[in-house]
């Protein structure tokens, strides 16, 4: 479907911007044509620069749990704005959103505000190493934990190896500080324990995979993490820049009853403006300055503006509660999906847990980065733009997972699996 408008902002932004685009997978290199210049959201919908509507199934990629423009969170912001874009200095919201994030996550008894989840998860280990005094930091293929050079680091030969850099401009000897290992491998788990136990920092995982595409932890997975990392006297992060407020208000540590020594939020406590946040065990929350000698700062950190649209999101979602209805119309979404592959005889495989699901193209199981990676990245791209033709905006990408908000209705849903009953057969 041709999208004139969007083309020729597209060719504009090339001319200044990298690939056209400010992040990468906006650029749709992963399914292929132009990306969508979108110009206004509301509610579950999307307008885009050529004025079709699309219903959102990305979200910003997560933070927009109560849908595009909420009015009651557009007026906190507004309000905030007024008074003042930024300070540079400390304001009450500040403290009272930290409160509102350490009553919904208990094991976070200090914490400090950031500007992104990238920002989060940097300093979350910094910390980490200047409590336990060690080097080594452990994390498993398919999870994110953002751009930091020390995180874009692949396995390497061997399941017990140091890192390699995954990404140009990372130094060799940076990755070398990472240990990476397959996501709900427990056996491969405790193999890099009895080697590398005395010099590993902290370990740091999405609880629930995220960004390979939706995978839930296996039973045990996460409870070995956690006595593992409690007998090695390393720490357990959670990173829950998707999962928190997300997959229950409590995050995946609610869910699952484990509570890790640090935790990284981000997306949903900024109610759709930049907002990160990290924290944890007091003791360990001690080493950041002023407090300690672990130095993290930032001009835009607690930016009132992020802070009133969070604090007001974080409110609605007490208020309203919408976790079981969102959570009942995404099943019945995945429910769907599953039904409409295989009308159309495509192999699929669709995870969904509470408001989030990812369908891979596979025959086979997918439980970690080496099984999605095996799915049919062509098979989504045409899935991907039978859904877009037909008004239906997923993640432009296979490993991104799509996600509901309080916005999306039963009658959304329907004509959602419509368009993905003609989607699969395109497939």
């Amino acid at each position: 479907m041709k999208r004139p408008r969007s083309e020729a902002l597209y060719r504009a932004a090339r001319r200044v911007l990298p690939g056209g685009v400010n992040s990468p997978v906006r650029a749709f290199r992963s399914v292929g044509g132009t990306p969508v210049f979108m110009r206004s959201g509301s509610g579950a919908r999307l307008t885009d620069a050529d004025g079709r509507e699309y219903l959102d199934y990305c979200l910003s990629w997560g933070p927009l749990i109560l849908g595009h423009c909420r009015p009651e969170v557009v007026k906190a912001a507004c309000k905030a704005a007024r008074i003042g874009s930024t300070f540079g200095a400390p304001t009450e919201g500040e403290t009272r959103l930290a409160e509102a994030i350490r009553e919904a996550y208990p094991s976070m008894e200090l914490l400090r505000l950031t500007s992104s989840g990238t920002e989060a998860a940097m300093s979350v280990l910094r910390a980490a190493r200047a409590f336990t005094g060690r080097d080594l930091v452990l994390k498993f293929s398919g999870c994110y934990h953002g751009h930091a050079d020390s995180m874009l680091v692949a396995a390497g030969s061997g399941a017990a190896t140091l890192g390699e850099p995954n990404s140009e401009g990372v130094p060799a000897s940076w990755a070398q500080t990472t240990l990476v290992a397959d996501y709900n491998d427990i056996a491969g788990l405790k193999k890099v324990f009895k080697r590398w136990g005395a010099r590993i920092a902290a370990v740091i995982v999405e609880p629930v995979a995220a960004n390979m595409g939706l995978v839930l932890p296996e039973p045990g997975f996460l409870e070995t993490l956690r006595d593992l990392t409690r007998h090695h006297g390393a720490l357990l992060v959670f990173d829950e820049v998707i999962t928190g407020f997300r997959l229950a208000y409590g995050g995946a540590q609610s869910v699952y009853g484990i509570l890790p020594d640090l935790t990284c939020l981000g997306k949903i406590i900024g109610g759709g403006y930049p907002m990160g946040a990290y924290g944890g065990r007091r003791d360990v929350m001690g080493h950041i300055a002023p407090l300690g000698c672990a130095y993290q700062a930032g001009t835009l950190s607690g930016n009132p503006v992020a802070v009133a649209a969070g604090l007001e999101t974080l409110r609605l979602l007490i208020k309203e509660d919408p976790y079981e209805r969102v959570a009942a119309l995404a099943e019945t979404l995945a429910a769907g999906l599953r039904r409409e592959a295989a009308r159309a005889g495509v192999p699929a495989q669709v995870h969904q847990a509470a408001s989030m699901l990812t369908v891979f193209f596979t025959r086979k199981p997918v439980r970690d980065w080496p099984s999605a990676d095996c799915c049919d990245r062509k098979a989504y791209a045409r899935f991907f733009h039978g859904l877009l033709d037909n008004g239906v905006y997923f993640p432009p990408a296979q490993f991104e997972t799509a996600m509901l908000s309080s916005c999306h209705t039963e009658r959304d849903v329907e004509r959602t699996l419509k368009a993905a009953a003609r989607a699969f057969a395109a497939v």
